[in-house]
């Protein structure tokens, strides 16, 4: 069974396709237009077919795109009523969170939802890895970096831990192996690999090619491929490893220094919102003890 493709995605490719045209489409979607064009390429590749045709003055839709363009707007049609309705029948719990996090957190949202549906969480994804309670009307966030110390509540999730991981097929067995296959970054710079070269003790002079994404999850889905050896962070691909999409070829997994934390800000907790965190935490333990 195709794994579905990732629902940011499909959400590019409506805006784009309701724009036929890359600029616009970014000013929407508040991304750089690079960045929408990669999108579309990744959901183009995950589907095996183009959706696009790429235009001097624009685009159009292939065969393809224009029957995928209802469905998607159906199924967006049918997840904003859903929010619509919920929302009307009771309070939500606004969660925000950077998308270098969905991988781990949105499997265990759907889990929370499904064991306490009494406490509904509202959850708005973003590039930013901080969060501005004073002028955000979240009731918690997950975010990244250096530890919090900013007068805010704070429970830690897990640390950054950098690891190369590919598909099965691959079979590094050495790290000079790395010279043979294309580096996948997560990222528009190269720190991440750097570091864990670094850390490795591993010079490659003749590195193979390199290829940047703007998203953890578009590296990831490229690595699970066969496409190259991506760089990621070990606590949020747990569920790629335990199922086998991906490997681990080297044993080596470097700490940054930074770490995912959920925060809220110093004032009573909505209602179930501490049973939310509290079980996320659990959650974030687990996975660290069995992985």
């Amino acid at each position: 069974m195709k794994r579905l493709p990732p629902l940011a995605a499909l959400h590019t490719f409506l805006v784009t396709a309701q724009c036929c045209n890359f600029t616009r489409a970014a000013q929407q979607l508040h991304l750089t237009q690079g960045a929408v064009s990669r999108q579309i390429a990744g959901l183009e590749a995950h589907l095996g077919y183009a959706l696009f045709v790429r235009q001097a003055r624009g685009l159009s839709l292939t065969r393809e795109g224009q029957d995928w363009l209802p469905r998607v707007q159906q199924v967006f049609g049918l997840i904003e009523e859903g929010v619509q309705q919920v929302g009307a029948q009771r309070a939500t719990l606004q969660l925000k969170a950077p998308t270098c996090v969905m991988r781990w957190l949105l499997p265990r949202l759907m889990e929370w939802q499904a064991l306490r549906p009494d406490v509904p969480v509202e959850l708005t994804t973003t590039v930013q890895h901080g969060v501005d309670f004073r002028r955000e009307g979240f009731d918690a966030a997950v975010v990244y970096g250096a530890a919090p110390n900013h007068g805010l509540q704070v429970l830690k999730l897990f640390d950054e831990q950098l690891t190369p991981v590919c598909a099965p097929q691959l079979q590094l067995r050495a790290l000079e192996d790395l010279e043979r296959h294309m580096l996948l970054h997560p990222a528009r710079d190269a720190n991440d690999w750097s570091t864990w070269l670094t850390a490795a003790g591993v010079v490659l002079p003749r590195q193979g090619r390199r290829q940047h994404f703007e998203t953890l999850d578009m590296a990831m889905a490229m690595a699970s491929q066969g496409t190259g050896v991506a760089i990621g962070d070990w606590a949020l691909i747990g569920d790629d490893l335990a199922s086998g999409r991906l490997v681990m070829p080297f044993d080596l997994r470097v700490k940054t220094g930074k770490g995912y934390y959920l925060v809220r800000p110093p004032r009573p907790a909505a209602p179930g919102l501490m049973a939310l965190l509290e079980w996320l935490c659990a959650q974030a333990g687990d996975a660290d003890s069995t992985q």
